[in-house]
């Protein structure tokens, strides 16, 4: 599996608007100029986004994004597969040069079902919530640190 810059930009940009957002919604172009995300590529992912329920926009010039659900309700899961679609790893096809065709299906339930699997499970168990917290821990932390 591999993360897409598409998905990472994402998650940067929902991490950013969750904590940023608590009581009113963002501008896409805050949200892009905070990140170092181009503002056209960033309204692309948050259509996608939005299209998902994920997020939701409010029209006009004093307009922007909103989290659709609690940040404790949409899983990493959630945000990937609304941009990049699946993120399992491709299925084992038997190859019609293979004389032993019975390896592809035990390489496909042996090792990528079981990736697959582990995926699932870590990408759904992760939260926006789980991510934001992190997030602020780390800050907190980091602007506590003093050096000498």
């Amino acid at each position: 599996m591999i993360l897409s810059k598409k998905s990472r930009y994402g998650l940067r940009a929902l991490v950013d608007l969750s904590v940023s957002s608590k009581t009113e919604h963002m501008a896409l172009n805050v949200i892009a100029e905070r990140n170092g995300i181009s503002p056209q590529y960033l309204e692309q992912v948050f259509a996608a986004l939005r299209r998902a329920d994920i997020v939701k926009s409010i029209k006009g010039p004093q307009g922007g994004y909103l989290l659709k659900r609690p940040a404790s309700q949409i899983t990493v899961a959630d945000i990937v597969l609304a941009l990049d679609g699946s993120y399992h790893v491709e299925d084992e096809q038997a190859g019609n040069n293979c004389e032993l065709p019975g390896i592809t299906g035990t390489i496909q339930t042996c090792v990528i079902d079981r990736i697959n699997s582990r995926l699932d499970q870590a990408l759904q168990e992760i939260t926006l919530q789980d991510l934001e917290d992190d997030y602020v821990k780390n800050t907190l932390y980091e602007e506590g640190m003093y050096y000498i």
